[in-house]
């Protein structure tokens, strides 16, 4: 069963009739109208009914992704200093045969995860983990591939008693510093540093319908009119969409969703991003560690 969101009613509507249709003469006539009516709205998704595709609840997230794209995943716990972080799971893996490391915000899938995984929300000790499986993979020249999935890092006392703002900056110094290719792929929320913590990479891929900004549209509304109320038209304000930050050249490609969103049909969204990285894995594989991170750092100082 599909959850529709807001702005879908009409849909949710055309597809009831095509259900109690079925097996009459007007159903093909009215499914053909449920189709175009899919397309056609999600042909013209305003910034913010694109951030409630990007938070849906059934949109495929970090675990369905690796079950899709990768074999033999195993999973590394713990940064060695203070605990395992539930919000931020890497671990070695293969893609299409090739030894890869994967690291990835992960959100839960039902209340009970949510509150595991603390909404993909990390805290320090989930940066110095994907610090540490970074550092992994640079010892055993293994590429990175990152999936970005957040609305932010934790911003709990205890996160800054441990030193939050600090484990941010390594792990994004830690992205820029590696000598084997890395690629983000924003599948979701890309929400301020606790993103690009995860997402300083060779390549930046985007979800047709992710979002990737600075702060939340609600954090900024709240900033701007002192009201979440204004969430929209700071979605608008803020350029949060793949197709805007393309155009900005704040990443460096799209992955295009099955018609109605990625939660609409997971396993082609999965063939979709394996071609995608499959592509630019293949682009960097022939570059030297000195020239990924030359690449690197000249596509961030030119943001801007």
């Amino acid at each position: 069963m599909i959850q529709y969101l807001p702005f879908e009613k009409p849909i949710a509507a055309l597809d009831k009739h095509v259900v109690e249709a079925a097996g009459t003469p007007e159903a093909q006539m009215l499914s053909e109208r449920a189709e175009k009516l899919l397309a056609d709205t999600y042909a013209r998704l305003s910034p913010w009914e694109r951030t409630l595709v990007a938070r849906h609840p059934q949109r495929p997230r970090f675990e369905r992704l690796v079950a899709g794209l990768f074999t033999d995943f195993l999973p590394i716990a713990g940064d060695r200093t203070f605990g395992d972080d539930h919000a931020i799971i890497g671990g070695f893996a293969r893609f299409e045969g090739r030894k890869v490391v994967v690291i990835g915000h992960v959100k839960g899938e039902d209340t009970p995860g949510r509150l595991k995984h603390n909404f993909g929300m990390a805290r320090p000790e989930g940066y110095r983990k994907a610090i540490r499986l970074m550092d992994l993979a640079d010892r055993f020249g293994l590429p990175v591939v990152t999936l970005v999935d957040t609305p932010g890092a934790f911003p709990g006392v205890d996160a800054e008693a441990r030193g939050q703002a600090e484990a941010i900056a390594r792990s994004t110094e830690a992205c820029l510093a590696l000598g084997v290719p890395l690629i983000a792929v924003i599948i979701g929320e890309g929400g301020s540093g606790g993103a690009v913590a995860l997402a300083a990479a060779n390549r930046v891929l985007m979800c047709e319908h992710a979002v990737y900004s600075v702060i939340s549209p609600e954090g900024c509304a709240s900033i701007l009119w002192r009201s979440g109320a204004k969430a929209a038209d700071a979605a608008e304000a803020m350029k949060v969409t793949a197709t805007d930050l393309l155009k900005l050249g704040v990443i460096h490609r799209i992955v295009y969703e099955p018609k109605g969103g990625a939660h609409r049909n997971p396993d082609e969204m999965v063939k979709r991003m394996a071609l995608a990285l499959r592509s630019e894995l293949d682009a960097l594989a022939p570059l030297s560690a000195e020239e990924l991170r030359a690449e690197r750092e000249a596509f961030f100082l030119s943001l801007g």
